[in-house]
């Protein structure tokens, strides 16, 4: 029976909530929190403070037997579902407004197989807990930059990070995963078991079911890795960007690197000042050849400061933590380049000279390698040619300001635009508002063929379109 006893104000009635809650309760053993408990306000918040939704119940798992019955209680009920893992998501699909929130938080148990180098994550679980498991078997599984976000979302997204060029994308070494369907079904998806499942999760978001454990191949890193970070104040921003093209052109794949422009924090040397921070990770064990290759951009553009020193993986994953806090209010757009030609630069160097307050940033990654030899259609992450992916983001903490800081991002896309290639990376796009148009949106992201093959999948997964609080592919 659909979920259809309101109050006259068109929320739903207390007796229609408690009967929820009642049928909840009795079928997980994790807590049903709802509007009335003291820890409601807590259990609703999302990392993006922009995001303030107020679900009829937030179930916080204990365990991965909980998630059937919500799915399916959620199904029968006909209410929106929200499912949430690390809860990093900037675009804030963690939560929902009048809808049942599966907070899959405290499942983040992580399984190191030294001897397989293989990796098995359940939902809740950081690039944090990965990389604290990983690290004293001098193992890593590719995965992002911050160590706060959860690996299922960045996962089932596609996984941009400092391995990238090494190693490809988190979801390029997904082996396997266990999968709970809208129909409450359990699947096992890998290359041999739903194979086609298997793709769709490898970039297609969470559009296909509940992801209750990942299994990711693991590489050898460390004990300690090369990191560096060349820091340009503005003058010598063109010099040092047209350098860092030439200089991208024929890296070994082992150096993967990333340039972001920003005003740094004031506890920072440099704070105050935008700055570009050119960032390189290194994943092969010799630490001298990559300082050989630093020294090539130091000579066709000598930094105005640098950090050079070996570092543990979780420290170099965890250094910019703190630009990141929950809570703050974000919003994000992206965009791939198959080159950084002068016009490219231009633009570039024009927007980022804007940026006057602290959490106003861009990313250039660079990307080739291990990421570019993966086949255009082995998953649903678009543009495997792009050689650089941008982000362009914003971080900030007064809600007075929501409307000049999106501007500024949408502004300086909108000027990179004429000069991208298609695609969009769903992990860096932000909330668009419930007036926006999920196809248009889905179509720019994956392109005409992918976006078809995505639809067929979730006919027959997801037919009813329940898990569509993500970058949704609409089976219709």
């Amino acid at each position: 029976m659909a979920f259809d006893a309101m109050a006259a104000d068109g929320s739903p009635a207390p007796a229609a909530t408690g009967d929820l809650a009642h049928r909840l309760a009795g079928a997980v053993t994790g807590r049903v929190i709802l509007e009335s408990d003291p820890a409601y306000d807590e259990a609703r918040r999302v990392w993006n403070g922009m995001i303030d939704r107020r679900p009829l119940a937030v179930v916080q798992a204990v365990s991965i037997e909980d998630v059937p019955p919500v799915v399916r209680i959620a199904a029968e009920q006909d209410l929106r579902l929200a499912v949430r893992g690390g809860g990093h998501n900037v675009a804030g699909n963690g939560s929902v407004d009048g809808g049942i929130v599966l907070d899959l938080g405290a499942l983040r148990a992580v399984e190191v197989d030294v001897a397989t180098r293989t990796v098995r994550v359940e939902p809740g679980a950081t690039l944090g807990d990965v990389d604290r498991a990983t690290e004293p078997h001098a193992l890593a599984v590719p995965s992002g930059v911050i160590s706060g976000t959860g690996m299922s979302g960045l996962t089932l997204g596609g996984g941009v990070g400092w391995l990238t060029r090494g190693y490809g994308l988190a979801a390029d070494n997904l082996l396997g995963a266990d999968v709970v369907t809208a129909s409450g079904e359990r699947l096992r998806a890998s290359e041999s078991e739903n194979p086609d499942l298997f793709w769709g999760l490898r970039g297609g978001g969470g559009n296909f079911g509940v992801v209750t454990s990942f299994t990711f191949r693991a590489y050898p890193l460390g004990p300690s890795v090369f990191g560096a970070n060349l820091f340009y104040g503005r003058p010598r921003w063109s010099q040092a960007l047209r350098a860092y093209a030439g200089w991208t052109r024929d890296l070994p794949e082992e150096l993967t690197s990333i340039v972001t422009f920003m005003v740094p924090p004031p506890d920072w040397e440099l704070g105050g000042e935008v700055v570009m921070i050119v960032g390189a990770a290194w994943s092969g064990p010799d630490h001298a050849e990559p300082e050989t290759l630093l020294a090539r951009l130091r000579e066709a553009s000598p930094p105005d400061g640098e950090v050079v020193e070996p570092t543990s993986w979780t420290a170099w994953q965890s250094a910019a933590d703190g630009l990141f806090p929950r809570g703050v209010r974000a919003y994000w757009k992206n965009a791939s380049f198959d080159r950084l030609d002068d016009r490219i630069i231009e633009a570039l160097l024009e927007h980022a000279g804007r940026l006057t307050k602290l959490g106003a940033a861009a990313d250039i990654h660079h990307m080739e390698g291990a990421f570019g030899r993966v086949a255009e259609d082995d998953t649903p992450f678009p543009n495997r040619s792009a050689r650089y992916w941008l982000n362009i983001y914003g971080y900030w903490d007064d809600a007075a300001e929501d409307r000049e800081r999106i501007a500024w991002v949408r502004g300086f896309h909108t000027a990179m635009e004429p000069h991208a290639m298609s695609g969009h990376y769903v992990n860096f796009l932000g909330d668009e508002g419930p007036g926006s148009d999920q196809r248009a949106l889905a179509l720019a992201a994956y392109g005409p063929e992918r976006l078809q093959r995505l639809v067929e999948l979730k006919r027959r997964y997801d037919p009813e379109n329940l898990f569509r609080l993500n970058h949704n592919i609409d089976p219709s």
